[in-house]
């Protein structure tokens, strides 16, 4: 039976000839669901903190209203519970040239290919990053508090609830349950920039909706908070994303692109300083993302979750504000060859 199960999340994880890698991957998600116990059992547990029994039934009453509400899969996922004694679920490494914001692609047998690949244990992804730089390469490693399985693995139990957000506030944290529930409705294969403008618009609808009904003053006025600061902060990286796309675009030897990229990045903290002691009145919670050193790898992905929001809500309001047409609607965007997608989503915009 190990076996079997072994072949099923190998045929699902990826395409990868590297036998290592693929094997990491398989062991790695079969941790966390072996991990993972209903959240009922956690909720009958008497030396389970009640600190940990609030954040649980916080997610039953936003996945109850995922389903009711949203018409998001009534499944197994996110019913089950996992403390896996590390910060995040795995750590990704994504990496591109250093004169081009275009991501290197690795390729997977269901989601086709992305411009990350991911690692259970951050030595892995560190070992990984190293060889990349070596060659020459803008790396960013970073952390994944959860991922989705699209659905194919319900049957196993669905994707888990787990340590690595459990403790958000409960805007951010129906915020990133609607997000991965919506990647169970529709994707589309090789195409990311559609799969998370997607996910990020039944996110922003679905959160503008849960707290409505079921949060107070106190809890819209955190959300809030949080989700401006995070538009800044996308704003910021798009502003200075789109400086470098210009730069490496333009006429200028390498030499000068280099030095003047070096000054971009250097513009960017500063924007980031400015931001913080400013609008944001000294909040900190982004200074570990800056106190690395930054690179085109850290700016190469930022619009794919955003770029194609505009269209989604329009195509939200065109089917009367109903979460199952609308759904429908994208399914069979998803279902399209990328050109025949692109066209109409281009002429739809227009």
């Amino acid at each position: 039976m190990r076996v079997g199960l072994a072949a099923v999340v190998l045929s699902l994880l990826g395409g990868c000839s590297n036998v290592q890698y693929y094997w990491q991957q398989t062991t790695g998600h079969l941790a966390i669901l072996r991990a993972a116990q209903p959240i009922d059992d956690w909720l009958a547990r008497p030396d389970v903190s009640d600190a940990l029994k609030r954040r649980l039934r916080a997610v039953q009453r936003i996945r109850t209203f995922a389903v009711d509400a949203l018409d998001l899969p009534r499944n197994a996922s996110y019913t089950r519970y996992a403390d896996l004694h590390r910060p995040y679920a795995l750590w990704n490494v994504a990496a591109t040239p250093a004169l081009s914001l275009t991501p290197v692609q690795w390729c997977f047998a269901v989601t086709g290919c992305v411009g990350y690949r991911g690692y259970y244990l951050r030595s892995d992804a560190d070992a990984l990053a190293a060889q990349l730089r070596a060659a020459g390469d803008d790396v960013s490693v970073y952390g994944v508090p959860a991922y989705s399985t699209l659905g194919y693995l319900n049957w196993l139990g669905g994707d888990p609830v787990l340590n690595t957000f459990i403790d958000y506030p409960d805007g951010e944290l129906a915020r990133l349950i609607f997000h991965e529930l919506a990647h169970q409705v529709a994707f589309a294969k090789d195409d990311s920039t559609f799969n998370e403008s997607f996910a990020t618009t039944v996110e922003q609808l679905g959160v503008e909706r849960y707290l409505a009904r079921e949060g107070d003053a106190a809890m819209r006025a955190e959300y809030a908070a949080f989700d401006a600061r995070r538009r800044d902060f996308r704003a910021l990286l798009l502003e200075h994303r789109r400086a470098l796309e210009a730069l490496y675009a333009s006429q200028l030897s390498d030499a000068d692109k280099l030095r003047k990229k070096a000054e971009e990045f250097a513009a960017l903290q500063a924007g980031y300083a400015a931001l913080k002691a400013g609008k944001w009145g000294g909040y900190s919670g982004y200074d570990a993302y800056f106190a690395q050193p930054l690179n085109n790898a850290n700016l190469a992905s930022i619009a794919t979750y955003t770029a194609l929001g505009p269209f989604f809500e329009r195509l939200f309001a065109q089917q009367g504000g109903d979460f199952a047409r609308f759904y429908a609607r994208v399914r069979t965007l998803a279902g399209e060859p990328k050109a025949e997608r692109d066209a109409q989503i281009a002429a739809m915009m227009k």
